[in-house]
C-alpha cells in the first residue's frame, strides 16, 4: 500500500522524493541552510518544481553553494552565470545571492553559525503544525514577517516574508505537512 503524501507533490517522481527526504526535515547545516536560502530566492515568483528541476545545475553554478567563495564573485562572474542556461538567470536575484553570502558570513561571526541566528526564532525547535488541508496552509506567518525584517536589516536581499516562510518548512523550521500525510508523525517523532 502507497503511503499517504502531501497532495502538492503527488505525480511527480523528483517533488515526490523531495518530499519524502527533505522537506520539513529540521537542518542545522549552515551549507545547507544557505543552499535552501538561495534556492527559494530564486523561486520567488516561479514554481519550487521549476526550481527543484534546476538544482544540480544551480550547485554547479554556485560552486556547491559555497558562500565563502561566492561572496568573491565579481561582475565578470555574474556575467558567465547570466549565460548560464542551466540556472534561473535574473541578474537581482544573482546579485542577491552574492549580497546574501556576504551578510550570511556576517551573521556567522555574530551568533558563531546561521544555524544558532536563524533557530533562535522558534527556540531551536521545529513549530509542529496541524493542518488538514493544502488551503490552510498560509503563505507567510507573523514569525516569517519578523525574520524576514530581521533578515533584511542584516543585509540580506529577496528574503520576504513569503521566501523566509517557505525556507521555515523547507529546512523544518515549521512542520507543515498534512496531518494525513505520513512524514508528519515521522517528522515529528524525529524532531
Amino acid at each position: 500500500m502507497d503511503k499517504k503524501r502531501c497532495r502538492w507533490c503527488e505525480g511527480d517522481t523528483l517533488y515526490e522524493d523531495y518530499h519524502d527526504k527533505e522537506w520539513g526535515v529540521p537542518l542545522f547545516d549552515d551549507r545547507l541552510l544557505f543552499e535552501f536560502l538561495t534556492l527559494e530566492t530564486f523561486q520567488a515568483g516561479l514554481s519550487w518544481i521549476t526550481v527543484l528541476r534546476k538544482r544540480e545545475h544551480f550547485r554547479k553554478a554556485f560552486d556547491s553553494f559555497n558562500y565563502q567563495k561566492i561572496a568573491t564573485y565579481d561582475a565578470e562572474k555574474v556575467a558567465t552565470l547570466l549565460l548560464n542556461r542551466g540556472i534561473i538567470r535574473n541578474r537581482l536575484k544573482i546579485e542577491a545571492t552574492i549580497k546574501n553570502a556576504e551578510a550570511f558570513m556576517l551573521v556567522q561571526k555574530k551568533y558563531s553559525s546561521f544555524s544558532s541566528y536563524i533557530w533562535d526564532f522558534v527556540s531551536g525547535k521545529p513549530i509542529i503544525n496541524q493542518y488538514k488541508t493544502l488551503k490552510q496552509i498560509p503563505a507567510h506567518t507573523p514569525l516569517a514577517e519578523k525574520i524576514s525584517k530581521d533578515l533584511k536589516q542584516k543585509g540580506f536581499k529577496f528574503v520576504g516574508p513569503t521566501v523566509v516562510y517557505a525556507h521555515m518548512q523547507a529546512t523544518g523550521m515549521v512542520n507543515d505537512h498534512l496531518i494525513d500525510c505520513y512524514r508528519h508523525s515521522e517528522i515529528t517523532l524525529e524532531g
